[in-house]
């Protein structure tokens, strides 16, 4: 209870809470601070890579997708990621991606018959 005189903080603090965790895709609107009441660990979880994996369909199930982490198959960004227990923002989720020199890749690329020739040299 931080009384009447500090009404501005609390608006303040309230709306950068909201942010950071629609920021986080933890919640859908930032409306109230009623939506972080229900907010549980299991949001957490599935904000995590390997979810977000088998999300975008680039694993068959949770097992597979940290294994594909843990060897380095997957990057986010620019960055090749090893630790499957990062937590992955709303605003990089859509810059998930094979690494480029991924067996996976290849595989992926072949069956799809979308691989390059000069790819197949290299």
């Amino acid at each position: 209870d931080l009384g009447p005189a500090s009404a501005a903080f609390r608006a303040r603090c309230a709306s950068a809470l909201l942010e950071k965790l629609h920021g986080l895709g933890l919640v859908n609107s930032r409306q109230s601070l009623a939506v972080c009441e229900s907010l549980s660990a299991a949001a957490f979880c599935r904000r995590r890579l390997p979810c977000l994996l088998v999300k975008l369909r680039m694993a068959q199930n949770l097992r597979h997708a940290v294994t594909f982490v843990e060897q380095g198959h997957v990057r986010v960004g620019p960055e090749v990621v090893t630790d499957p227990a990062l937590l992955v923002p709303r605003a990089v989720e859509d810059f998930i991606t094979w690494v480029d020199a991924s067996r996976l890749r290849q595989k992926v690329l072949d069956y799809n018959q979308e691989r390059d020739d000069f790819d197949l040299a290299a």
